[in-house]
């Protein structure tokens, strides 16, 4: 019984994603979904699965490395502060940038869900349903990251304010309540010791990561495919962080979470992600929503008149523990995206289930209050995202162009600005030269400059750019130009170099500054090799319909894909990868990788629609 009921689990896990993808069910995360047929494939309904030993292993098992993966997904870059020494572009700008900062914000919304947390719980028990009022702010206080991030991901939110505003609260959403859960469970388990031991879990911690922080430069030289080092190291790190975890009378999945954190400071390769993705999302963790969802009696919940009546009051609780974060997203977003950020964040599963289950084993709760708070969790999974859906839309400066200044106007550079003023380009062209500006003044908008003085050119603007090309033919007045341009906080700085002494004199110094260099002659030497190499490079010079493109490749829907399976393979044709400082002419069988830069050519019309789709921060 105990295989058939496996047997059972295993075949619901291969067929949600399939069925959600066949009907097109997106408003529901595929936790929600498995919850669900968890219910009615337990004793709620069918009563096809039954639970065993091996049943609560692999459960076990599931919550572990659900924690391990929460633990990876923090961001620890979002709490960083910028520098305080601005460069003078950065300090210009500063003056136009919002009143508060992203940290500011999410700072001061976390602390509001810590206190109508605490205030909601208080209720529950004046209200004599739920008496634990330390157990029921945890869970009020928390958020489910995956699932925001998911909703983030869905929206191409990942790298605008807004977007890393709700993650950074929903890491926090994780964060704080797993702390809190530590020295609840310190506080009420009969097993538990002195509260000081607590930090041996985070001595440890700290003792792996110094042993292993060099591991991924070296785990390059001796990586195979029948190794798996990497993998193995995860498999370490979790189980002596849950080992040394419960040593100390804290429970197993703090250890888990800590090892999820400690893998994500040691920067593994995204493959390692990929590769702890498919093991955690392919096996365990499936079982472990799967069986939540069998554990869910909904007989015994709706036969409770006192346990009916909390799912409602608990679900109202949910809400109002995150009501206040509407007005702390409306000190920087507009109320249509603030109410939709305040809906997202109400979203909340993953640490649910583990407080839930943790407070199982310490016996602080019954299985009835245990259900009417998962139920009511379910529900909030399955509202917040289609609010969030619903009334979301495009904060003003998320469409802000990027902005690109040519310095110099000639043959080379105004049909690169025409062209680029053609996409999601901003572009100005500044030339001191009047016959140039005469020629080229109706081609595209130029402004005529009375100095190249790099004070003058600053006091008028012409450096205040995203992108600066430094196009001129003189080489030295180029250089000179980007430097200024470096240490004005230029983002990118293009310089073109037709005197080869100088540029050879000069590479390491701009190559330091990180300014990009071209020049003509290597341009025409690697073209005729193209030429000769691949032919149909000609055929593509001379189209008025084709071009090359570029683009960093951040979808990971991509990532492991082979080119000959991309669904628009048709539509472009891949002509270079550069991954790890090299090139790479693919094939059909090369499997594309994250942050690979991929060089395609492909009809103009078509391009942009591939470059976006390629480039998809999720």
């Amino acid at each position: 019984m105990n295989q058939i009921s496996l047997l059972i689990i295993l075949l619901a896990a291969l067929v949600i994603p399939l069925a959600m993808a066949r009907f097109r069910i997106t408003f529901l995360p595929t936790a929600v979904v498995e919850i669900i047929v968890g219910v009615f494939l337990g004793p709620s309904l069918f009563n096809w699965i039954t639970t065993s030993d091996t049943l609560s292993i692999l459960q076990n098992v599931g919550v572990i490395f659900l924690l391990f993966l929460s633990g990876m997904e923090i961001d620890f870059s979002l709490f960083k502060t910028k520098p305080q020494e601005l460069s003078p572009l950065e300090q210009k700008a500063r003056h136009n940038q919002p009143k508060h900062s992203v940290l500011q914000i999410a700072l001061i919304a976390y602390a509001s869900i810590v206190a109508m947390s605490l205030v909601m719980a208080a209720v529950l028990k004046l209200s004599h349903l739920f008496s634990d009022i330390w157990l029921a702010a945890i869970l009020f206080m928390t958020i489910s990251l995956g699932i925001v991030i998911a909703g983030l991901k869905e929206k191409e939110l990942l790298s605008k304010p807004f977007g890393q505003t709700i993650l950074l609260i929903a890491a926090l959403g994780e964060v704080v309540p797993m702390v809190g859960l530590t020295f609840y469970a310190s506080a009420y388990s009969p097993h538990s010791k002195s509260l000081w031991l607590i930090l041996l879990i985070l001595v440890v911690a700290a003792l792996l990561f110094w042993r292993f922080k060099a591991f991924f430069h070296f785990f390059d030289q001796i990586n195979k495919s029948t190794t798996q080092v990497d993998i193995r190291l995860s498999f370490f790190m979790i189980v002596t962080l849950v080992t040394v975890a419960e040593s100390v009378g804290a429970e197993g999945i703090l250890g888990a979470f800590l090892a999820g954190i400690v893998i994500k400071l040691l920067e593994p390769h995204e493959e390692t992600k990929v590769r702890l993705d498919a093991i955690g999302y392919g096996f365990f963790i499936p079982i472990f929503f799967i069986m939540s969802g069998v554990n869910l009696n909904l007989r015994q919940l709706i036969g409770n008149p006192h346990t009916l009546l909390m799912i409602p009051v608990i679900f109202i609780g949910y809400v109002m523990a995150k009501s206040l974060l509407f007005f702390a997203l409306r000190l920087r977003f507009k109320n249509a995206n603030a109410i939709a950020g305040t809906a997202m964040s109400v979203t909340t599963i993953t640490v649910v289930l583990a407080v839930l289950q943790v407070a199982g084993h310490l016996h602080r709760i019954t299985n009835q209050q245990s259900g009417a708070f998962l139920l009511s969790a379910v529900i909030t999974c399955i509202f917040g995202p289609m609010i969030f859906n619903k009334l979301y839309s495009s904060e003003a400066a998320d469409l802000k162009k990027a902005t690109v200044h040519f310095i110099g106007t000639n043959l080379t550079t105004v049909p690169v600005a025409q062209q680029l003023a053609k996409s999601w380009y901003e572009v100005t062209m500044y030339t001191n030269n009047q016959h140039n500006y005469r020629a080229f003044n109706s081609e595209t908008r130029i402004h005529l400059l009375d100095s190249l003085d790099p004070q003058f050119m600053i006091q008028n603007g012409v450096f205040d750019a995203d992108v600066v090309v430094l196009g001129q033919v003189n080489s030295e007045k180029n250089y000179e130009l980007a430097k200024i341009a470096k240490n004005y906080g230029v983002r990118r700085v293009i310089v073109r170099f037709e005197d080869r002494n100088i540029l050879d004199e000069r590479r390491d110094e701009l190559n330091k500054l990180g300014v990009e260099l071209y020049n003509t002659p290597d341009v025409n030497i690697s073209m005729l090799r193209a030429l000769i190499e691949a032919p149909s490079t000609m055929r593509l010079m001379t189209s008025t319909d084709s071009s090359v493109y570029e683009v960093a490749l951040k979808n990971s829907r991509y990532a492991d894909i082979q080119v000959r399976n991309i669904p628009f393979i048709d539509k472009i044709t891949i002509t270079q990868i550069y991954r790890d400082k090299r090139f790479i002419r693919p094939s059909g069988g090369t499997s594309l990788k994250l942050n690979d830069r991929i060089i395609f050519t492909s009809s103009k019309s078509e391009a942009p629609e591939v470059r976006r789709e390629l480039g998809k921060l999720n």
